[in-house]
C-alpha cells in the first residue's frame, strides 16, 4: 500500500516536456507537490529556492550532464537524489552514484517502482536528518558549501587541496554526528579503500593547522578514537 506523501516536495528535472507533464500529473495525484526543471541551469536554481525534499534527475539534460548537476547539488544539500535515466550502461550507473546520487531507475520505467523508490529515499532521508544549509559559519571560519569556499573570521579565504575540501564537506555536512572512518575513506578515495585509517590523521592534522585557533586542542573537528572523526561548530 501507498504511504502518504503530502507535503514530500519532489522536484522533476528532464528535458523531455512529455515525460515532465506525465510526473507531474502522477506525481501531484499521489500527494507530491512537484516542482520542475528543464535543464541542468534550471534545476540547480529550483532546489535552491524550492529545498525539495527529494530530487528525480535525467542525465541527459541539453546544458549540463546530470553527474554535474548532482555534484551541484551535493555541494550543500543531502537531498536524496533518483536518477530516471535511458542511460543502461553499467558506466553511467556507476557515475552518477559515485557522483551522489542515491539511486538509478532505467527508462522505460514503471510508475509503481518509481513511487516505492521514491517512498524508500523519502524515509532514508527522514531516519538520518542532515542540515541543508549552504553556509556554515563558526566563530573562527565560515565554510560555503555551495561555493567550495573556506573564509577566517579576518575575510582571508584558505586554499584547500581538493581532498582537504572533501573531507571537510562530508564533515561540515553531517555536523554534529560521528562520521565513521571507513565512510570518510570511501566518500573521499573512493569505494576500493576502507582501512587506510593513516590518511585521514595526515589530512585531519592538516586541516587543523589552517582552520584551528589551536590545532592540537582542535574545537571544531574532533577526534573520536578507533570510530571517526566529528565536526562541531
Amino acid at each position: 500500500m501507498s504511504e502518504p506523501a503530502t507535503g514530500t516536495r519532489v522536484l522533476v528535472v528532464d528535458d523531455d516536456p512529455q515525460i515532465l507533464r506525465a510526473l507531474r500529473i502522477n506525481l501531484t495525484a499521489h500527494g507530491y507537490t512537484v516542482l520542475v526543471a528543464a535543464d541542468g541551469g534550471s534545476a540547480l536554481r529550483v532546489a535552491a529556492d524550492g529545498h525539495p525534499d527529494v530530487v528525480v534527475l535525467d542525465l541527459g539534460l541539453p546544458d549540463l550532464d546530470g553527474t554535474d548537476v548532482i555534484s551541484g547539488l551535493r555541494g550543500w544539500t543531502p537531498v536524496p537524489i533518483l536518477v530516471l535515466s535511458a542511460r543502461a550502461d553499467s558506466g553511467d550507473k556507476v557515475r552518477a552514484l559515485d557522483a551522489g546520487a542515491d539511486d538509478y531507475v532505467t527508462k522505460p520505467f514503471g510508475m509503481a517502482e518509481l513511487l516505492a523508490r521514491l517512498r524508500a529515499a523519502v524515509r532514508r532521508a527522514a531516519a538520518s536528518p542532515v542540515d541543508g544549509e549552504a553556509v556554515i559559519a563558526t566563530a573562527d571560519f565560515t565554510v560555503d558549501l555551495a561555493a567550495k569556499t573556506v573564509a577566517l573570521a579576518d575575510g582571508s579565504e584558505v586554499h584547500l587541496t581538493p581532498t582537504e575540501w572533501g573531507i571537510l564537506e562530508l564533515l561540515v555536512r553531517h555536523r554534529g554526528k560521528l562520521v565513521g572512518q571507513r565512510q570518510l575513506l570511501r566518500e573521499v578515495w573512493g569505494p576500493a579503500y576502507g582501512s587506510e585509517t593513516n590518511y585521514l590523521r595526515v589530512y585531519l592534522a592538516q586541516l587543523r593547522r589552517k582552520l584551528e585557533p589551536c590545532p592540537s586542542r582542535p574545537k571544531y573537528l574532533i577526534t573520536e578514537a578507533g570510530m571517526g572523526y566529528r565536526f562541531d561548530g
